[in-house]
């Protein structure tokens, strides 16, 4: 049986926190010391846990048996690989069109579909707050995003997307180019947890510390899609962080979605130090450009999407962006 947990490695780290343990010196530094022996527990219990569930494989004599335990051991991999603090949350999902106008703007697109695609094989719920369209006049009536923000609630949503996050170039024949010209674009994917209460981040967010505007919701091509102004758009003064959410018919819905995705980038933009969040991709911070990609999907002139940090590659390119992402993210939770 194959599994993405890897015992030796655990069981090597375990020797090496053993010694530290054993050290006559190691209490000298109590705040240490009290980190590293949790670290130890947490080890020794996993590595308990694993082994008594390959031992119970070993002695089960049906397949119906090997089945339920097999289960279990899946049911343990990922709470061992996705212990990290928010791991278990949902995500806030963004993508931003980078240069190369239309075409950016459509790869955008089909990277919010590549996602939803994805999201429906896990059984996460996905749903689109806000969303900026491109350019019309496209083939076939075609209009891409410059960006969209969406959330994502389901089982370790945050752990198993969270790196995803990063610039995602795409190269094809454009759509919207009569000369049939090979065409690169770029898209940004921003993956944050959600958080709904920032009490426990010590973080907090005053009443006149935010501007509330309301709008009416538009469509593609600019026309509204709602009579009312049920739109809401907050802006956060002190970091200057602007939220917006449209998807609900109620404007009392979309503020409480629209507070929810605040909570979520406010401590996002805390935990990072205070550095400022990319408002715009063509920022100088974040270049949404050639040399900061961390995958690239090629349709013309062969098909290979790769992946440059995990090195896993696939020809399969339809599928990949029909959401057949489980190949990259299993690769990317071993990072």
């Amino acid at each position: 049986m194959r599994s993405i947990f890897d015992l030796a490695e655990k069981k090597e780290k375990q020797k090496e926190l053993n010694k530290e343990v054993q050290d006559i010196n190691f209490w000298k530094d109590k705040e240490r010391a009290i980190k590293i022996s949790k670290e130890f527990n947490q080890i020794n219990q996993e590595i308990k846990d694993f082994d008594n569930l390959r031992l119970q494989i070993e002695a089960a004599e049906t397949r119906e048996e090997i089945f339920k335990i097999e289960k279990k051991l899946k049911a343990k991999e990922k709470e061992v690989l996705f212990s990290g603090k928010y791991d278990k949350n949902g995500v806030l999902l963004s993508i931003y069109a980078g240069v190369g106008g239309r075409d950016a703007q459509d790869w955008a697109t089909m990277l919010l579909r590549m996602y939803l695609k994805y999201c429906e094989r896990k059984s996460f719920k996905m749903n689109v707050l806000h969303q900026s369209f491109g350019e019309a006049g496209g083939p076939e009536g075609r209009i891409g995003i410059k960006s969209v923000t969406a959330e994502i609630d389901g089982n370790f949503a945050y752990g198993i997307l969270k790196k995803e996050n990063g610039v995602h170039r795409l190269v094809r024949i454009s759509p919207f180019s009569a000369k049939d010209l090979r065409h690169t674009s770029f898209a940004f994917v921003e993956i944050i947890p959600k958080i709904k209460d920032l009490t426990k981040e010590k973080i907090e967010i005053k009443a006149d510390d935010l501007k509330i505007d309301f709008f009416r919701s538009s469509g593609p091509g600019g026309q509204y899609v709602n009579k009312k102004e049920t739109a809401v758009r907050i802006r956060h003064l002190p970091t200057k962080i602007v939220v917006c959410c449209q998807s609900e018919r109620f404007q009392a819905l979309n503020r409480k979605k629209a507070m929810e995705s605040l909570y979520s980038r406010v401590g996002d933009f805390y935990r990072k130090g205070h550095q400022k969040k990319m408002a715009k991709v063509k920022g100088d911070k974040i270049s949404v450009s050639w040399g900061n990609q961390i995958r690239n999907y090629v349709i013309y002139p062969y098909k290979l999407v790769k992946d440059l940090r995990t090195g896993v590659e696939t020809s399969k390119v339809a599928e990949v962006l029909d959401g057949q992402l489980d190949e990259f993210i299993e690769a990317e939770t071993k990072l």
